[in-house]
C-alpha cells in the first residue's frame, strides 16, 4: 500500500508518519519510508542522530543510477537521460517490489532499527539554496516520483511518503500515486486550509483523502475540525508524552505509546488497508500516462530532445501480476 503523509508546516506530519512507520515494523510489515519533504526530518523522528541522518544516500543523486536500472530493456526508451520524473513503465521496463533486494535499494536505502523491526529508509537528499528559485527544488523529488510508478506492492507491504509540506504537493502527479493520503491538520483555520486546498485539488482524480486532526485538546477541537473537513476526519491525535520523549532523543519502547494514540495509528492502517479492494491498476496507469504526456509537452520534450510521447506503451498496464523481466 502507498501511503502519503500531507500537511501545512508545523502540523506534525513528520511526526505522525513516523508514529505510523513505527506501528507498521511493530506490527512485522516490510515498510520502505521516503522523505521527500523539503526539511529532511523524517530520520530523526525514527531515532536517527543528526550525523547519521546526514549521511543517507540521495535519491537527487543517484538519479542516473536509478533511471539505468528501471529502463531495463524496454525498447521505446532510448537511454537513461531520455527519462524525466514521469516516465512510465512499458514492456521491458525494471519493476520495484517493497520485500525485495535490488540494486535502487542497495545505493539509496539503509535499515533503520526499531524496536527489533527495521524499516528501509531513502531520502530526496537536503535540499540547498542552488535548488531554490534556479533548479526548482520538486527536480529533487523527481527520483521518488518516478521510483512509485515503477512500484508494484500488494497488501501487507507499506511504502510511507513524507511529502513536502503545503500545496507545494501538488507541485507534480505524485499526489496520484498513492492509495491512500492522510492529511494532518491541527484544529486552527490555517490547519485546515490546506485541507480545503487538497480535497479541491485532488477531487478530479479520485485520491482518496482522510484527515487525521493533531494537537487537538479538548472536544471543541474535534468539533472544529469535523465542521470542517465532515466524514473526511478519521481520527484525532493529542498530548502524547511519548513524542514529547522521543523529540528529546529518548523514546521508550513503541509498546508503552499511549493507548489512544495507538488505537488511532490502528484505525489509520485499517483505513489505508481497505483501499486495497478499491485499486483500479487502468485507471492508475492512465494517470502516469496523462502527467507524462503534460510534463513532455511542457519541458520535457525540449529538455531531452526527444519525443517523450513515444515512450509511452499503449498496451502496458501496471499491476500486482506484472512480471519483472530478469
Amino acid at each position: 500500500m502507498k501511503i502519503a503523509f500531507v500537511g501545512k508546516g508545523g502540523s506534525g506530519k513528520t511526526t505522525l508518519s513516523s508514529l505510523f512507520i513505527r506501528h507498521l515494523v511493530a506490527a512485522g510489515r516490510p515498510v520502505v519510508a521516503i522523505d521527500a519533504d523539503i526539511n529532511q526530518h523524517l530520520g530523526p523522528a525514527l531515532g536517527l542522530e543528526e550525523t547519521e541522518a546526514a549521511a543517507l544516500p540521495a535519491l537527487g543523486e543517484r538519479l542516473s543510477l536509478i533511471k539505468d536500472y528501471l529502463r531495463g530493456a524496454n525498447p521505446r526508451i532510448a537511454s537513461a537521460a531520455t527519462m524525466i520524473k514521469t516516465t512510465p513503465p512499458g514492456e521491458g521496463s525494471r519493476l520495484v517490489r517493497v520485500g525485495e533486494p535490488n540494486p535502487v535499494y542497495d545505493a539509496c536505502a539503509r535499515p533503520v532499527e526499531l524496536d527489533g523491526g527495521a524499516a528501509r529508509l531513502m531520502v530526496t537528499g537536503p535540499f540547498t539554496d542552488a535548488d531554490l528559485g534556479v533548479a526548482c527544488y520538486h527536480s529533487k523529488t523527481g527520483a521518488v516520483e518516478l521510483l512509485l510508478n515503477h512500484l508494484v506492492d500488494g497488501p501487507d507491504e507499506y511504502v510511507v511518503v513524507d511529502m513536502t509540506a503545503g500545496s507545494d504537493s501538488f507541485a507534480s502527479g505524485m499526489f496520484t500515486r498513492f492509495d491512500m493520503t492522510f492529511l494532518v491538520a491541527e484544529p486552527t483555520r490555517k490547519g485546515v486550509s490546506v485541507y480545503r486546498q487538497y480535497k479541491d485539488y485532488a477531487r478530479d482524480f479520485g485520491v482518496t483523502l482522510k484527515v487525521v486532526g493533531n494537537k487537538v485538546q479538548a472536544q471543541d477541537d474535534i468539533d472544529f475540525l469535523r465542521a470542517e473537513a465532515g466524514d473526511d476526519l478519521l481520527v484525532t491525535v493529542g498530548h502524547s508524552d511519548w513524542v514529547r520523549a522521543m523529540e528529546k532523543g529518548r523514546p521508550p519502547r513503541f509498546a508503552l505509546l499511549e493507548e489512544a494514540n495507538a488505537r488511532a495509528l490502528h484505525t489509520m492502517r485499517a483505513a489505508a488497508d481497505a483501499t486495497h479492494g478499491l485499486r483500479d491498476w487502468a485507471r492508475y496507469t492512465r494517470q502516469m500516462v496523462h502527467f507524462h504526456l503534460k510534463n513532455a509537452e511542457a519541458w520535457g520534450n525540449e529538455r531531452t530532445g526527444a519525443d517523450l510521447a513515444a515512450q509511452v506503451d499503449p498496451d502496458f498496464v501496471l499491476s500486482e501480476s506484472v512480471a519483472t523481466p530478469a
